[in-house]
This record gives structure tokens, sequence and C-alpha cells, in this order.
């Protein structure tokens, strides 16, 4: 808990401080919003696998369907993280048309300080945060993590996971940094910034529909059915999936760990692509001819087909998820001679057995009604 409120107070502290860079000259003012930003990055680095990764351990507690588990993952991480890029988009569209391009000073400073208030909601609502029951009871806050064993048998799989994050982040980001050639066509050039911002709002848009129905479609194709056919469909489905996979194919000891390599090792796919597109537009002809965007569209389709494949190769997941994994974890480890005794907090075992408890008797009992059900329909 005290990691994921550092991670949210930097967020706060930094996001702040971007909105209020100052300088003597525009140079020195873009200096300090820069190191503001890559200050802040490092709370959204920090942020991003925690926050996953809690919002993973949620959908396992004993109030949540077995049936809607990975939905409502999905529904909480990536489905909001489009919701974000639309309010973002959304914001300094609405400053601009409150303020007036007089005022863009203003409408700049408003645009990133107003991200501080969602930001310390969440920080405040986190004060009294409880820990999730899987967490309890299988962390090793308290105990050392033994590496070479975890990677003996989650190695594997956390490499695949990180190369289609990789791949697909590679594709994704200089996507959107090159967005602009697509509004300069749309728009015609304009210089309004009404209408560039109101077509920015739109094109983020287009992510919603693709989250939504993936989040919904996990629950009936499965994660990794879902994963293959968003990668090959060239939707943003491949990033939930490949987020839920992070999430859910490792144990909780070390889920936060797994999440954030593999998120690590995506930006690190954004950042060589960024730097890859423009010599792909220079191999299909340059800036000047008419074929020069299309090779990072073939490019970007090759790899999407690749990750398919790849993940044609990961473990299909089942609605047990998380317990069942935590559950062979153990086992694994004990029969490595690892003592799983110091496993889980302190203080807890009650409320950890109780809530567990309670998880089982609650899918005994839908599962008897269901059996009651197919009874009563036969007779």
């Amino acid at each position: 808990m005290v990691r994921k409120m550092t991670a949210t107070g930097i967020v706060v502290l930094f996001t702040g401080l971007s909105a209020a860079s100052s300088g003597k000259t525009v140079t020195e003012l873009l200096n300090m919003l820069t190191a503001m930003r890559f200050l802040l990055g490092i709370g959204v680095g920090a942020e991003y696998p925690c926050g996953s990764v809690a919002a993973s351990e949620q959908s396992e507690e004993p109030y949540m369907s077995e049936k809607s588990r990975h939905r409502w993952l999905a529904l909480a991480t990536n489905h909001m993280l489009d919701w974000g890029f639309v309010i973002a988009s959304l914001v300094p569209l609405i400053l601009v048309v409150i303020l007036g391009n007089d005022h863009l000073r203003a409408v700049w400073r408003l645009s990133l300080g107003l991200g501080v208030v969602p930001v310390l909601a969440v920080f405040i609502w986190r004060l009294s945060m409880d820990e999730p029951t899987r967490y309890k009871k299988d962390s090793m806050k308290y105990t050392k993590i033994p590496y070479m064993l975890v990677l003996r048998r989650y190695g594997w799989s956390l490499a695949k996971v990180s190369f289609i994050w990789f791949l697909y982040d590679f594709v994704v980001y200089p996507f959107a940094l090159y967005s602009s050639v697509i509004l300069n066509n749309v728009t015609g050039g304009s210089q309004d910034l009404k209408v560039i911002f109101g077509w920015n709002v739109v094109i983020n848009l287009f992510y919603i529909p693709g989250a939504l129905i993936g989040a919904f479609a996990v629950d009936y194709l499965g994660p990794k059915g879902t994963l293959i056919s968003g990668l090959l469909a060239q939707a943003l489905v491949g990033f939930i999936m490949s987020s839920l996979y992070a999430n859910k194919t490792s144990p909780t000891a070390i889920r936060g760990q797994f999440y954030g390599i593999a998120a690590a090792v995506g930006k690190v796919g954004a950042f060589v692509g960024t730097w890859a597109f423009p010599p792909m537009i220079k191999a299909f002809g340059g800036d000047q001819t008419e074929k020069r965007n299309t090779g990072p569209f073939w490019v970007g389709s090759g790899l999407a087909i690749l990750s398919a494949i790849v993940a044609l190769f990961l473990k299909p997941l089942d609605e047990k998820g998380m317990a069942q994994e935590d559950q062979n974890f153990r086992e694994y480890l004990e029969e490595n001679g690892y003592d799983t005794a110091a496993m889980g907090l302190g203080g807890t075992k009650n409320d950890i057995e109780g809530s567990l408890d309670d998880a089982d008797e609650k899918d005994e009992k839908g599962n008897a009604q269901v059996t009651n059900a197919q009874f009563l329909h036969d007779s």
C-alpha cells in the first residue's frame, strides 16, 4: 500500500509542477516542463503496474462472479485508459472554446493542472482501501522471493507476454504520434485550434468501441481467443488482452514485478517504433511520394500477425484463474524446498480464510442453483 501511495503522490506532485512550469525564456520553460514530465513519468511507471495489478486482484474477490471476472478487469483498466485519452483531448477543446485564442497560456496550464483532480481523488480513496484477499494470503512482502525458481516456472511466459506487448506498442505509439498527418488531411490544413482539438476528440473516441467489445468478448472467447482475434483484426483489443495476460498468468506474490516488466518492455517497443517509422517512410519512397505512409501499415499488420502466432503458445486461462495459479505456485515452491509459511500478511489469517470460505460457499451455491434449474427444466 505504501508503494501505491508513493506512486500516486509522485503523480500528483509533478502533475501540478508541470502546470506551474516557468522560465525567463521559452527554452527555460520547456526545459522545466520536460524535467517535470520526466519525473511525472516515474510516478506513472510505478502507478501503472500498481493500479492494474490491484484491479486484477480485486476481480478475484468473493463478490465477483467467476463468469465476468475478466470483463471487469478489462473495463477497470484499459477501457478506462481509453476514456482517459478522450477526456484528455476534450479538456483543452473546452478550455479553448471558453477562453479563446487570446489566453492559450491559461489553456495549456489548466489542461495539465486539471489532471491533478482525478489523481488526488485516487490518493484519498486509497487511504481507506484494504488489500485484496489474494494479496493477504499469498504476498511475499515479508519473505525473500526465490527469483530463480520464479524464472524457471514463469520466465518463458513472461518473455512471450513481453514480446507481444513490445510489438504492439512498437506499432501503436508511433501511429499516435503521426496522427497529425491524418488530422492535416481531414481538416484541410486548418490552423483553427477548435477544429484540431475537436478532431482529436473524434479520433480518440474510436478507441472506445474496440475496448468495450473486447471487454465483453473475453468472457465468451476467453483471454487467449480474444487476444488472437484482436491482433488479427488490428484492433485495440490486442493491448487490453496483453494487459490481461500480464495480470492473470502470474501468481500474486510476483504479479506486480511480472506486469511491470512486461509493461516496461512494451514502452521500449514504443520508443524503438518512434525511431523506426521515419526510415520505414523513407524506404517506401520518402515524404514526397503517395506510398510514404503505406510502409508503417504493412509493417504493423505483419507484426500483429506475428503477435497472434506467439499468442497461440500462451497458456489458456480458466475461470478459477489466480486462485488456482497461486495454489500451484505454492506447491511448486514447496516441492523445491522453499518454506511458504512466511507468505501472506501477518495477523490476517482468520479474515483471509473466512473470505476464501465465503467464495467457495458462493461458488457451491451457484453450482447448486444451476443444477436445480437444469433438473426442473428436464422434468
